[in-house]
């Protein structure tokens, strides 16, 4: 065998070794695909959120605090701020936007109190700071506090520079997909 034989025949490998790579990439991206359009799975690359594979989990019990949950923001003027800033990605919620990945600090009738941080029925929720610029330097609005309303809760991620209820205020429990359960994650 000559030179030029081997390189060709060792570049006829490489070749199939690439092709076979692409082609199982492409297949493990294709049944992460079906798995999350029928199978609830989502996948969550913000520091909101642990990064990596999640579950959405069917409701079977009233939403409480502390839980950890999936949440389409309702269409209106939060949500077109929001997708203009780049705060939401693309996804399967009403007006074409993802869901959030957050917790359940506050529910109906508990006291929301918002100053450089939150307090929660008089006591300061941790990692609860708030910014008055974001990562761009844009202004950003203030949450008013008060009681949360009958059908709402309020909700957060301890992530610093995450969006949740501290700019946007309270959101209907309705807006809830399910609970929010990590499958493969990955905390940094």
């Amino acid at each position: 065998m000559t030179m030029v034989e081997g390189a060709g025949s060792r570049l006829r490998r490489q070749r199939k070794r690439a092709s076979a790579l692409i082609l199982v990439g492409t297949a493990f991206c294709l049944v992460l695909l079906a798995a999350g359009f029928w199978g609830s799975i989502r996948i969550n690359g913000t520091a909101s959120g642990a990064i990596g594979l999640w579950r959405i989990v069917p409701l079977t019990s009233r939403l409480q605090v502390g839980e950890t949950i999936f949440v389409c923001l309702p269409r209106g003027k939060v949500m077109e701020e929001a997708r203009k800033r780049g705060y939401l990605r693309p996804g399967l919620c009403p007006g074409g936007v993802g869901p959030l990945i957050k917790t359940i600090v506050a529910v109906e009738g508990q006291s929301v109190a918002v100053t450089d941080h939150l307090s929660i029925d008089g006591r300061v929720l941790a990692h609860s700071e708030l910014l008055a610029i974001d990562g761009r330097g844009r202004v950003l609005q203030r949450d008013s506090g008060g009681m949360v309303p009958k059908g709402k809760i309020y909700l957060h991620s301890p992530f610093t520079a995450s969006w949740d209820s501290r700019y946007f205020g309270p959101v209907p429990q309705s807006a809830v997909l399910g609970l929010a359960e990590e499958i493969l994650t990955y905390a940094p």
